[in-house]
């Protein structure tokens, strides 16, 4: 075998022994590609200490072997390279500059903005940010004006106001307070006599005042819609939906049209944490709708935020967590009961862990642990005022016949004109317009007989459909016989939630779901159908098609929610001494005046909720003919100090005429502050 010297062109011969070296870049005359070249490194190779013994050894083969290569150059480097005591490469490295070039080692700023960038299109970072982003779009302009109008009016939404101001503030100051609230003074337990939305505690211990409460208020008014959509999203891709049908769950969850009528509730339009909690235990069991159970997908990690989600959807209030916390637990019971049932039945160990295992008993324990802790005042509350307990013929105002399901509120701008009828005809129409949104009717219907998931799970989720729904009805259904009169009569604190029409939550949660199944079957055919046309041009409009349900659904849920401007705070307010008495005093008003009282938290008498303590009664009537010796000497035993009138809000009352009456033979003082006259007693 031959090789063309480098740098000559002719041919000489050469050993194939295993000691025979070439150049890096050198080819045989014949073509035969070049081998790679072998740095020598003698000591290395040789095994011996001694460099120039090594060479010779080396030497000495290659001229046995036949070697005929005798470059002079070549031999003078060699002879340098023994002075030395080091080899030289055999052969010029003149092609190296044709070799490619080493893969560059990225900086650290170009690693983190290259993880920053992944971040970014990330889906649940895009699912976030969207979620955000239609919030801010969907319940405009709630965030045009944030410190002055608050949504749909402003009586319960001043009360939420003042909840979350008032759970933050004593946090900080005095949390052994937190169920003694400054309202409704000098009742015990005060904060539990409504839902307390204490979960958004540590936005209330930012800003203080009226103005930052209204602010704090729409801001988390924004945001609860947004965690809504983004919830009902996650449990909608984890149980197998597509991105496009598990936008469809998530808008439709959060912008039905029923909601429309909670706008003034944050406690109701507060139920992310449900679908997002689920959708967190299932991932952490490794279980899906369309794949089923999953052993490999297992991780306790996601089971630990499950359960810390869901307990902190508990402390928002029971009036959507009551059902929830119920929920939760025939959910463990029926996953235990089919656990144990398929391994009897297989004779096989189903796959668990003892991790899991764990962090669904450290879980479900924190879970019941928060229930436990928030329903004790409520008990107290019951206890101290067992008037304020509900009757079924309360529960019996509240249901809505089955028209209701059809019948939109008067804050949907697509039906609201439209079922203005419908609405007249409906006993209490705020608490039985509960309508989910005709599109969504119709994509769950479909998803009957076209969906990616099982026809049993089909089933099942209508089952789930129907059944809620005659909950929801309350005694409208056969009397509530078989629904809702047993929960009432034999379940812990369900005699306690009046509006059964809220129930309307889980059967739009499972419409969602079906009508996701369905959608990701359509976006599943339009694209295999796109993938096997040539040429596919249709492709993109037959995928542009398939948004046609995700904006059909949004479009149904547009509003026409007023957003009336808050009652400014009197400048009396400000500097009066607690205890006070804000006259006059009523369910409506008193609402604004636990939210002046943000400024300080002064003791008020005042107060309003879902039920009036007869004391607060008592206070009211005898007021009546205030400033007079009987209602003075009243309000002293009570320890009340100041009393505020409002001119403003005296017309038609006893205290139209009484306001400017002399009060120096009762032992009191009157000072006239803007547009208040405050009495020190």
């Amino acid at each position: 075998m031959t090789t063309g010297q480098p740098g000559t062109g002719k041919a000489r011969p050469t050993s194939v022994g295993a000691d025979a070296e070439i150049g890096p870049a050198t080819a045989s005359a014949t073509g035969t590609p070049a081998q790679p070249a072998r740095t020598f490194d003698t000591a290395s190779q040789s095994g011996d200490s001694d460099p120039a013994k090594s060479d010779t050894a080396e030497d000495s083969d290659a001229t046995k072997d036949g070697d005929a290569a005798k470059d002079g150059d070549a031999t003078k480097d060699e002879k340098a390279g023994d002075a030395e005591g080091e080899a030289k490469p055999v052969g010029p490295e003149r092609w190296e500059a044709f070799a490619s070039a080493p893969e560059p080692v990225p900086s650290v700023f170009s690693r983190a903005g290259r993880a920053v960038g992944r971040f970014l299109i990330h889906e649940w970072t895009l699912a976030t940010l969207g979620a955000l982003a239609l919030a801010g779009l969907m319940t405009w302009p709630t965030l045009r004006y944030p410190r002055y109008t608050l949504p749909q009016d402003y009586w319960d939404p001043s009360l939420q106001a003042w909840q979350m101001a008032w759970s933050g503030h004593i946090l900080l100051t005095d949390p052994a307070r937190l169920w003694q609230s400054n309202t409704f003074f000098p009742e015990l337990w005060s904060f539990a006599f409504s839902d307390t939305l204490l979960g958004y505690a540590p936005a209330g211990m930012l800003g203080s005042g009226p103005e930052d409460a209204v602010l704090r208020y729409n801001i988390m008014f924004v945001l609860a819609h947004a965690l809504a959509t983004l919830g009902a999203y996650a449990l909608a891709r984890q149980l197998g939906a597509g991105r496009i049908g598990a936008a469809v769950a998530g808008v439709s969850y959060t912008y039905a049209p029923w909601l429309l009528a909670q706008a003034g509730h944050l406690h109701v339009l507060s139920n992310g944490g449900i679908p997002l909690a689920l959708a967190m235990l299932a991932r952490g069991h490794g279980w899906s709708l369309r794949h089923g159970y999953r052993p490999e997908r297992r991780h306790d990690g996601w089971v630990y935020a499950g359960w810390l989600v869901a307990a902190w959807q508990l402390s928002l209030g029971f009036g959507i967590g009551l059902p929830f916390a119920y929920i939760m637990a025939g959910t463990v019971l029926v996953v235990v009961v089919l656990f144990y049932a398929r391994r009897l039945r297989t004779g096989q160990a189903v796959p668990f862990g003892r991790r899991l295992f764990v962090a669904d008993l450290l879980g479900g324990l924190l879970f019941a642990g928060v229930g436990l802790l928030m329903a004790f005042p409520f008990f107290k509350v019951t206890e101290l005022h067992p008037y304020a307990e509900r009757t079924i013929r309360d529960i019996s105002i509240f249901s809505p016949p089955a028209s209701g399901f059809v019948t939109a509120p008067a804050e949907s701008r697509i039906w609201g004109g439209l079922h203005e009828g419908a609405r007249a005809a409906l006993p209490w129409h705020p608490e039985m317009t509960l309508l989910p949104g005709f599109v969504l009717y119709a994509l769950a219907a479909g998803g009957l007989f076209f969906s990616v998931w099982r026809l049993r799970h089909r089933l099942l989720l209508l089952a789930g459909v129907l059944v809620t729904m005659a909950f929801a009805m309350g005694t409208r259904f056969f009397d509530g016989t078989f629904t809702y009169v047993p929960l009432f009569d034999h379940v812990p604190g369900w005699s306690a939630l009046r509006t059964p029409g809220r129930l309307m939550l889980w059967a739009t949660l499972l419409l969602g779901l079906l009508a996701a199944g369905a959608v990701t079957a359509l976006t599943d055919r339009v694209r295999e159908l796109t993938a096997e046309r040539i040429p596919s041009w249709p492709g993109p409009w037959l995928r542009l098609a398939t948004l046609l349900p995700l904006l059909l659904v949004t479009v149904e849920g547009l509003n026409s929610t007023p957003h009336p401007v808050v009652p400014t705070q009197p400048a009396a307010m400000r500097m009066a001494e607690g205890p006070l008495l804000v006259l006059p005093s009523n369910q409506s008003l008193d609402q604004h005046v636990m939210l002046w009282s943000t400024s300080g938290f002064p003791d008020v008498v005042n107060g309003g909720s879902g039920f009036t303590p007869r004391q607060l009664d008592d206070v009211r009537r005898v007021s009546q003919s205030f400033p007079n010796q009987t209602s003075v000497d009243y309000l002293r035993t009570l320890g009340v100090r100041t009393v505020v009138l409002l001119r403003g809000q005296v017309a038609g009352t006893p205290w139209e005429i009484s306001i400017d009456a002399p009060v120096e033979s009762l032992g009191i003082s009157r000072q006239d502050v803007g547009d208040a006259v405050v009495f020190r007693l």
